[in-house]
């Protein structure tokens, strides 16, 4: 009978203990916070993981190659990547809304993670080095270039895509290139393409032991090579390897592998050109010819372009 008794009050007594507890979680505000799902850290608490500022950002160049970039560094298990641009520095509404909005659009990361962000078109904004500057002077920065003649003639297509895809009507290139026959300096995709204009503006605010080029060129011809000088850039362990590419003959282009999965950028990457003839295009060559030589000159390096 007195077991049975002393039975009775060590079950009330915790049946009286939970109920305490769920109490306080009511009272708190129900349920701990949700687990954020990182590629790295699907075994790792919620409080292992945050929101971080990026430690580094690929700058540019737009139809240089940035996206491909971008991909290829979330390869390593090291790099968390913002899966959007963001366009932070470069567009006024959203650089208004400061540093805590940009850090929400991060992903959750480890600690000892890198978070990666692109936005192609920092590079260009001339606003935009001190605003990167003023955020995290010890920043590293990326830019892949890729020849300014192709670059330019991607940077309409891409256009000339949108704008059909809205039935939108839209010039030929060589209207909008051309100028009574002389290329014309106006044309804002020309613009984009002189590299030497925008990094002066960079090189003003960065050292240019900071500043990382990429050849665009050969991250798409032979992707590992680029990615090797990336992860020592960025201090970063080697762990992307060859076997992480294979060449997609139907594409025409490499694809990523990575624990057994394979990615391939989208149906816009590789899309044919639009039509532009080869006086206009030889015309195009020669205007670059010295804004080109500077450039080298700037980074210390030349590069096989037209």
């Amino acid at each position: 009978m007195l077991w049975t008794v002393l039975l009775a009050l060590l079950v009330l007594l915790l049946l009286q203990t939970q109920l305490s507890v769920c109490l306080r979680e009511l009272r708190s505000g129900g349920s701990s916070p949700p687990a954020h799902s990182s590629s790295s850290s699907s075994s790792t608490s919620y409080n292992a993981t945050q929101q971080r500022l990026p430690g580094a950002i690929i700058i540019g160049v737009r139809k240089g190659g940035t996206r491909a970039l971008l991909e290829m560094l979330n390869l390593h298990p090291d790099v968390e990547v913002a899966k959007a641009e963001v366009h932070f520095f470069n567009v006024e509404e959203h650089y208004r809304r400061g540093l805590a909005w940009y850090r929400a659009q991060m992903p959750f990361t480890l600690p000892g993670q890198l978070t990666v962000e692109k936005t192609p078109g920092y590079f260009a904004a001339p606003q935009v080095p001190v605003r990167v500057w003023n955020m995290n002077p010890a920043v590293r920065l990326l830019l892949i270039v890729r020849d300014p003649a192709e670059r330019l003639v991607s940077d309409y297509t891409q256009v000339l895509h949108n704008r059909l895809a809205r039935q939108k009507p839209y010039q030929p290139l060589e209207e909008l290139l051309l100028l009574k026959g002389h290329i014309d300096p106006r044309y804002k995709a020309l613009q984009r393409s002189l590299y030497h204009q925008h990094l002066a503006r960079w090189l003003d605010v960065f050292p240019r032991e900071q500043i990382h080029v990429v050849d665009g060129d050969a991250l798409i011809r032979d992707p590992f090579p680029e990615l090797k000088k990336a992860e020592k850039f960025l201090d970063l362990p080697p762990r992307i390897s060859p076997n992480n590419f294979y060449y997609n003959t139907t594409k025409g282009f490499y694809c990523l592998l990575s624990s057994g999965h394979d990615k391939c950028l989208d149906e816009s990457k590789g899309r044919p050109h639009a039509p532009l003839s080869i006086q206009a295009f030889k015309k195009l060559c020669r205007y670059f010819r010295k804004p080109n030589k500077l450039f080298f000159e700037m980074v210390g390096r030349s590069f096989s372009w037209c």
